[in-house]
């Protein structure tokens, strides 16, 4: 186990440091007029210009840029915001939005997982009924209706019909939202449910269930102590990437309701050249994914001990 950890810690390491990497070069790539708002552009001279890259170290090597790069990161100096919030720490800039990106994907999260593990454990209890037909058909519907077209749908029942805001309020943080919340949990409750009852209609066509149907146990006690428990096992696996990834925000949804969340912020780091809030969040959303791989494994083996992260080798 330890050996193992050690391992995928560095891997862990070694990607997201490829990752930043890469970001870097390519923001480097980009024209010097990027770094300069359309008045200074206008305002500032060639010489002047030139002053305030030669001090921001754009001018210097790619070389060295880098390797100073990989030191501020190391001693976790993030750098200040430039366009964002201008003269703002990164962490600060990251952290107001993470809140309520937190609050929201927490939420949603925990609201997809209850709905979405009981629709397909309902599905899954009466198979080719009217529950399982219904289940589908929404399942499908999310799927195949791009997410613009759900969340109008969601917008125009939830403020016309229960009077809920439509856009976000910082005076009314809480019922504001509701409906973004709804719509991230939308596409989640119907991957939850699909999985829950793909897996658990493969535990009931396998031997060991038609020999506990033959020994007499009841169809619940088969469903809860051995169906359930043995088809949660694959599905617990993509849980801690899906909370880590969820709580990172949403782009689409938090667009659409104007949350002040992380969604955004990528997007309009990347379009306002602010490189230190690019490369921060580029950094924060791979270790996200790490990590989540990583926690997800580990859950699995909690869960089931017959499961082994590595063999005598150290390979998994």
């Amino acid at each position: 186990m330890i050996r193992y950890t050690a391992k995928r810690l560095l891997q862990s390491l070694v990607t997201v440091a490829i990752v930043a990497t890469i970001v870097f070069l390519l923001m480097r790539l980009l024209p010097t007029d990027y770094y300069f708002t359309e008045d200074q552009l206008m305002r500032l001279s060639d010489q002047q210009k030139n002053e305030q890259l030669q001090a921001a170290g754009l001018l210097d090597p790619i070389g060295q840029q880098l390797l100073r790069f990989y030191r501020h990161t190391l001693e976790l100096d993030f750098g200040q915001s430039r366009r964002i919030q201008s003269g703002v720490d990164v962490v600060k800039v990251i952290g107001s939005k993470f809140t309520v990106s937190m609050r929201m994907g927490s939420t949603a999260l925990a609201i997809s997982l209850l709905v979405g593990v009981v629709m397909g454990i309902l599905q899954t209890r009466y198979k080719d009924r009217v529950v399982d037909h219904i289940g589908t058909a929404y399942t499908v519907f999310v799927n195949a209706v791009p997410s613009l077209v759900s969340y109008s749908l969601v917008l125009i029942f939830g403020s016309r019909v229960l009077g809920l805001p439509s856009m976000y309020s910082s005076r009314n943080v809480a019922e504001s939202l509701i409906l973004p919340t709804v719509c991230l949990s939308l596409s989640s409750i119907a991957g939850y449910a699909l999985w829950t009852r793909r897996y658990m209609v493969d535990e009931l066509n396998k031997d060991y269930i038609r020999l506990a149907k033959v020994k007499g146990m009841s169809s619940r006690s088969i469903m809860v102590h051995h169906v359930l428990r043995n088809a949660f096992v694959p599905l617990v696996q993509y849980l801690p990437a899906s909370f880590l990834m969820t709580i990172g925000g949403s782009l689409l949804a938090e667009r659409f309701f104007s949350v002040p969340g992380m969604g955004p912020l990528l997007t309009d780091s990347i379009v306002r050249y602010d490189t230190n809030v690019v490369q921060t969040l580029v950094m924060f959303y791979a270790s996200l994914g790490v990590v989540g791989v990583f926690l997800g494994d580990v859950l699995m083996m909690l869960i089931d001990p017959r499961i082994k992260l590595a063999d005598k080798g150290g390979t998994r």
